[in-house]
């Protein structure tokens, strides 16, 4: 579209591929098909919100890790660092796009009891056999590396200091925008409120906006985060992804560390990381975890009184003495069945391609899980990185694969 607006209504009544949601997913997968030559479709992509004020790419802590139980995710990640160090050469050298690199604090994963020692030492032989540079720490290790964590309940560490930590999200999310846009995909600011199927219910002819057009599909990409559900029972299709609230708080410590905090993932699942400037961001949220609606991003303050604050003051006691700037309520797409992504092709409604059930891992999975995606439209397989373990077939067969590394 010209100068890259955004309009109500798509221009025309038929596109190849209609992608439902622009936030990360939506965009990486049509960038990606915008970069390939062997796809010559027309795009349309269309986004409730263009603010991305609640999407779950907006909350995110915007970090990355290789630390993951199954080799499928370590590769996924891997492939996310090489593009963001390398992103103004993957987008044709363009002058525009800024170079961009890793702030490598890594991950620091702490483990109180034998049982979740053991996972984190399984869990670093398949990172390593992946070509991760995982790092396993006794406590005296841990305390020598970083003096400021209170270690007298911890057994094992875990970090890795290699492509592991903060990278600049939002601009890569703004230049595949920028870039796709150029290209000819079409965003709208739109939403998709019904599709219709063919006779024998093999594929999805068109979708329906709220505006009231009626448009023509050749493919339609499940790309819609929290609301992954609801897309799909258009279709007529249930996915086991459902919103999960997860609260962050960025504060300010009196007395800053004097050095890179890690992002620390407790026993307890609170986490907390650097931000710079002596300020850091943590997460958390409640013991119950229930599904939420995909408009409730209300905060509970207690969780941060009566539980984050607490668990952080103990485990860095520099953190007695902090105050909040800024906190926020966002959602996790959660695939319940496995919390892993979900991918592909429905095996009957063979056009309507799954993007989903993140789990938190969205934004690190972006770059992988668009180029995949647009290989899938484009070729019927994936070329690069084989994604199939990830279809949406396992959910039938009742194959998990699960990912015990979900924070």
């Amino acid at each position: 579209m010209a100068n890259g607006q955004v309009s109500a209504s798509p221009t025309k009544s038929s596109y190849d591929v209609v992608i439902i949601g622009g936030a990360i997913m939506g965009s990486s997968t049509a960038w990606f098909l915008s970069d390939n030559p062997d796809f010559n479709g027309s795009v349309l992509v269309v986004e409730r919100d263009p603010t991305y004020e609640t999407a779950s790419t907006t909350h995110t802590n915007s970090c990355m890790r290789q630390q993951f139980s199954t080799k499928l995710n370590v590769r996924i990640s891997q492939f996310a660092a090489e593009f963001v160090k390398n992103l103004r050469s993957y987008m044709g050298g363009d002058d525009r796009v800024p170079a961009l690199s890793i702030r490598s604090f890594g991950y620091m994963y702490l483990a109180d009891t034998d049982a979740f020692a053991n996972v984190l030492r399984a869990n670093q032989k398949v990172q390593l056999a992946a070509g991760a540079a995982t790092q396993l720490m006794t406590p005296e290790e841990i305390a020598a590396a970083y003096p400021f964590y209170n270690t007298n309940d911890i057994l094992l560490g875990s970090i890795n200091l290699v492509d592991e930590g903060y990278w600049d999200g939002a601009t890569v999310f703004d230049w595949w925008r920028r870039q796709a846009r150029e290209r000819g995909v079409e965003y709208v600011t739109n939403e998709v409120v019904a599709m219709t199927k063919n006779a024998s219910g093999t594929r999805v002819d068109s979708v329906t906006l709220r505006s009231g057009d009626v448009i023509s599909c050749g493919q339609v990409v499940n790309a819609s985060g929290p609301r992954a559900a609801r897309t799909a029972r258009m279709a007529g299709i249930d996915v086991p992804v459902e919103p999960r609230k997860r609260y962050s708080w960025v504060f300010k410590a009196e007395t800053p560390l004097d050095r890179d905090l890690p992002l620390t993932i407790d026993p307890s699942g609170v986490h907390v990381r650097e931000n710079g400037g002596g300020t850091y961001q943590c997460g958390g949220h409640s013991d119950a975890d229930p599904a939420v609606t995909h408009d409730d991003f209300s905060m509970d303050h207690g969780i941060w009184t009566d539980h984050v604050w607490p668990i952080l003051a103990t485990r860095i006691p520099q953190f007695e003495a902090i105050k909040v700037q800024n906190e926020w309520a966002g959602h996790y797409a959660m695939n319940t069945f496995d919390h892993n992504a979900i991918t592909g092709s429905h095996p009957e409604i063979e056009n309507f391609v799954f993007l989903n059930g993140f789990s938190g891992h969205g934004l690190q999975q972006s770059p992988a899980m668009g180029r995949g995606t647009a290989e899938w439209l484009t070729y019927g397989e994936y070329r690069s990185l084989d994604l199939s373990p990830f279809s949406f077939d396992r959910i039938g067969q009742n194959a998990p694969i699960v990912e015990k590394a979900v924070i």
